[in-house]
């Protein structure tokens, strides 16, 4: 009797046991976003296993018994490896045979896009706007792409530039760890494409018949070595809604847009390396003036926006000769490059040289024709140090601080600003407790630490972590635009800057988490926000309407909106809504005299 009892809690065990790896093993093949195959697989190889331990491990079988779970989870590995996501095409809206747009006529040839589910915009996505940057293309300054016979379909995204990837898996936890977002699904069970062949553009427009709309071209973000063009949180199909066109596009990233090297510059004909993401998103821009007349646009009232990275290049595209008369306006999410020495993103011609020639060195190879016979796959390795903008004489000509004090910029007017959680999604491994607190402090302001440790003092590990995450958001986020609005002021461009602090329950005012405010892109339903969120965002893409369509956010029923003139009033988008005073001043002085600001 009693050996029975044993015998029943033992299984009692193995079933519980059996049942909480069953759904880990499901929970693992769903955020690999393996297929469909794989569910079925898994639980017909769990069903068999069950029966297994019903009919031989409860009689007395040790052997098998104590190969049981080795050899399920065996099977579980080999089931993860021969269903893994294949990759595909992103498409450019979600739902079966999608409504096919007109045909519309481009400089090289013809193409289609399609409807949203409920007909109110037109997606075109995939355009070539340059010949592929492969083989010899490869750092060569950015061509413009062969003509097409036929009618191009482009309803599919155009594979993301080559950047370094994660595994699916890794991916989902960081939207549910970072984003609190995770949506169970089975039609994601794919991998999103990489390529070298990446310079494709993607449009969103009102449907139907248009003329003379306002132009949005958006630069994305990602520390110029990753990212993609058709993240949900900056589609324009939030603002095409509202009666603007909206137009991203891929472009080379890390080694392949800002390595460096002498070789490159006799080679090119305009002596120039180092740029070639730039001159990616330039070329763009003049794609967008030759041809969003067929798509209803207006190529004389165009507006430059990106974040992050995205910002980086706008600001440099704002002081780049090559973009004269590209664009009129400009709007900067988190991040510029106006400080005297920027203090992210960009490095010295002599730097990037420096640079290119370790990573020579790194792939064993003498010339530039010897590293562009080495696969894309293989040279992903030197991104983590070639994904810096820089001075090549041509694209940038002098420093972007020079070039406005000389009055040599692009924009006629400027929307920019940044968050109040900069630091948060940089420090989550690298924080401060008062163990290193002082010495990060010292390490990078130097003889100027003593100020700001009287700025930010800190009597606890509570206090330590925040008041380093104040300080480095400063640095490398809040004071760039300082600098700019500065700049702008001088030379009489009208400025509006904004501060973003509202929390919600997903990314709140984190490094990116103004974005779907801005571009019109809460999904209806989320429980991750609320009305106010909601209400908030249709003021902010009020705001940035009324700029793209005359240069002034405000309008009616909108709080005034001032000009920034003292460099010091700022709109804050929050639960607080309305101008408030810059807090910072103290610490931006003393980067000020850090960086040999004169004016």
């Amino acid at each position: 009797m009693r050996k029975e009892k044993e015998k029943r809690v033992l299984s009692l065990g193995f079933q519980i046991a059996f049942a909480l790896v069953f759904v880990l093993m499901l929970a693992v093949l769903e955020l690999n976003k393996n297929t469909i195959v794989g569910f079925i697989l898994i639980a017909l190889a769990s069903g068999a296993a069950f029966w297994c331990y019903l009919k031989f491990l409860n009689n007395g079988k040790k052997l098998f018994k104590a190969l049981f779970w080795p050899a399920w989870l065996a099977c579980f590995t080999l089931i993860l490896i021969i269903t893994w996501p294949p990759v595909k095409a992103v498409k450019a809206v979600d739902y079966r045979n999608p409504v096919k747009t007109d045909v519309v006529h481009v400089q090289n040839g013809d193409l289609q896009g399609v409807l949203t589910k409920d007909g109110k915009v037109e997606i075109y996505a995939g355009i070539p706007y340059a010949k592929p940057p492969v083989g010899e293309l490869r750092w060569k300054e950015t061509y413009d792409p062969d003509n097409w016979e036929g009618v191009l379909q482009a309803d599919r995204f155009a594979p993301m530039s080559m950047q370094p990837v994660h595994l699916p898996i890794y991916d989902s936890l960081a939207q549910i760890i970072g984003y609190h977002d995770y949506r169970i699904s089975l039609k994601d069970n794919y991998r999103e494409p990489v390529s070298e062949d990446s310079l494709y553009i993607n449009i969103w427009k009102p449907a139907g018949k248009a003329e003379k709309l306002p132009v949005i071209v958006y630069v994305h973000g990602g520390s110029l070595k990753t990212g993609q063009p058709w993240y949900a949180d900056y589609s324009g199909e939030g603002l095409a809604r509202e009666g603007v066109i909206v137009v991203n596009m891929g472009y080379r990233l890390g080694v392949f847009g800002y390595f460096a090297d002498e070789e490159l510059m006799e080679e090119s004909a305009d002596h120039t390396t180092g740029n070639y993401g730039l001159m990616d998103q330039i070329h763009a821009l003049r794609w967008v003036q030759k041809n969003i007349g067929a798509f209803g646009g207006d190529p004389d009232n165009v507006t430059l926006a990106g974040e992050s990275a995205g910002a980086t290049s706008v600001s440099a595209i704002c002081v780049s000769p090559l973009a004269k008369g590209l664009f009129r306006r400009a709007v900067l999410e988190s991040s510029t490059v106006a400080p005297v020495r920027p203090t992210h993103s960009f490095r010295s011609l002599e730097e990037a040289l420096r640079s290119g020639k370790a990573v020579k060195k790194a792939y064993a190879c003498d010339t530039v024709d010897d590293l562009r016979k080495v696969s894309a796959k293989a040279l992903l390795a030197a991104t983590e140090t070639e994904h810096h903008v820089t001075v090549d004489g041509y694209v940038l000509t002098k420093q972007p601080y020079e070039s406005y004090l000389a009055g040599e910029f692009n924009e006629e007017a400027v929307i920019h600003g940044y968050n109040s959680d900069e630091a948060a999604a940089f420090l989550i491994f690298g924080g401060a407790t008062m163990k290193n607190y002082e010495s990060n402090v010292r390490g990078y302001f130097g003889k100027y630490s003593d100020e700001v440790l009287k700025l930010y003092p800190a009597s606890t590990d509570e206090e330590a972590a925040a008041n380093w995450s104040d300080i480095w958001g400063a640095v490398f986020f809040d004071y760039p635009h300082y600098c700019l609005n500065r700049l702008e002021v001088k030379n009489n461009v009208p400025v509006y800057e904004y501060f973003f602090s509202k929390e919600n329950g997903r990314l709140g005012p984190w490094h990116s988490g103004e974005e779907v405010y801005l571009y019109g892109n809460i999904p209806e339903g989320s429980g991750l926000y609320d009305e106010a969120d909601r209400n908030l965002s249709k003021a902010m893409r009020s705001y940035f309407l009324n700029f793209a369509k005359t240069g002034d956010p405000n309008g009616d029923g909108l709080l005034k909106w001032e000009q920034n003139r003292n460099s010091e009033d700022l709109m804050e988008f929050g639960d607080n809504y309305g101008m408030i005073k810059e807090k910072e001043h103290e610490l931006f002085d003393i980067m000020d005299k850090m960086q040999g600001w004169n004016f």
